[in-house]
């Protein structure tokens, strides 16, 4: 963790290592990816190489996996490079179809059938839960979800106002009138956000203005619902709750099936054997 401090990692590059490292999982990151790629080779057995929605590969993998969203249905078509990459899938999982609509997850499996019918498709349910849910009944809470999430990603909620919702908080919190900067104008820009608040932190500047936009903020409760544990970046003067969430298998097909039999399949053959 100490690694994300001495090269003054923005929040979302920590959104991205943060949860790997904490797994005990070897991260690696640059800009030059075939030097990357020849020492993580000489170091691992199994590379994922994760370039979420905004990228192609840059690497020739044996097995591609992408993940479509029901809550956004007809994106996976809609976007670039989100449409290259499912077309191209070997294995698409459709994620948080326990809190998607069903007509919703029908689009996206439709849109499968239509644009890459050969894939192994499964499906996971996103559980999110909080450590202490009874200090959230009865509260008004501020909601901090993750940035790209809600900004380019056009999302209008996220896991925090999940969370939130189940377990029992009287209001969500508007910080529009409360937000300075350029978190005001993340607002300008994105009018589709209301009772929540994105985490961005592209620079020191910008991570000050969330802080002090979240101590302006009149709530009784923060509830944090970044990839990362946003208090190791800012201060947050006001009591405050994590959110965490995972996928949970849904469907018949097996990712985690799949997966092992890939691993074995690609094992390195033996003298001898």
């Amino acid at each position: 963790m100490e690694d994300l401090d001495r090269h003054q990692c923005t929040i979302e590059e920590r959104e991205e290592y943060e949860p790997h490292i904490r797994q005990g999982t070897v991260v690696y990151a640059g800009v030059d990816y075939e030097k990357i790629l020849r020492q993580a080779e000489r170091e691992a057995d199994v590379i994922l190489w994760d370039g979420g929605n905004n990228d192609t590969p840059f690497y020739k993998s044996d097995l591609e996996i992408v993940v479509v969203d029901p809550h956004r249905p007809g994106h996976e078509l809609s976007y670039y490079p989100g449409e290259v990459n499912l077309r191209r899938a070997d294995v698409i999982v459709i994620n948080k179809v326990d809190t998607a609509q069903q007509h919703d997850i029908e689009t996206v499996r439709q849109n499968i059938r239509i644009s890459n019918p050969n894939a192994f498709v499964c499906e996971m349910a996103c559980q999110v839960s909080v450590e202490t849910p009874d200090l959230v009944r009865g509260k008004r809470v501020l909601v901090v979800e993750d940035g790209p999430t809600l900004t380019h990603g056009e999302m209008p909620y996220g896991a925090g106002v999940v969370a939130a919702r189940q377990c029992g908080a009287t209001e969500l919190i508007d910080p529009r009138p409360y937000a300075v900067g350029s978190i005001r104008t993340t607002y300008e820009r994105y009018r589709h956000l209301t009772s929540l608040l994105p985490a961005m932190g592209y620079s020191d500047m910008q991570r000050h203005e969330l802080e002090e936009t979240i101590r302006r903020t009149d709530c009784d409760l923060v509830i944090i619902a970044t990839p990362i544990d946003l208090a190791r970046v800012i201060k947050i003067e006001r009591p405050n709750l994590r959110v965490s969430y995972e996928v949970k298998e849904r469907s018949t097909t097996s990712l985690s099936g799949l997966l092992a039999n890939f691993v074995h399949e690609h094992e390195p053959a033996h003298a001898g054997v």
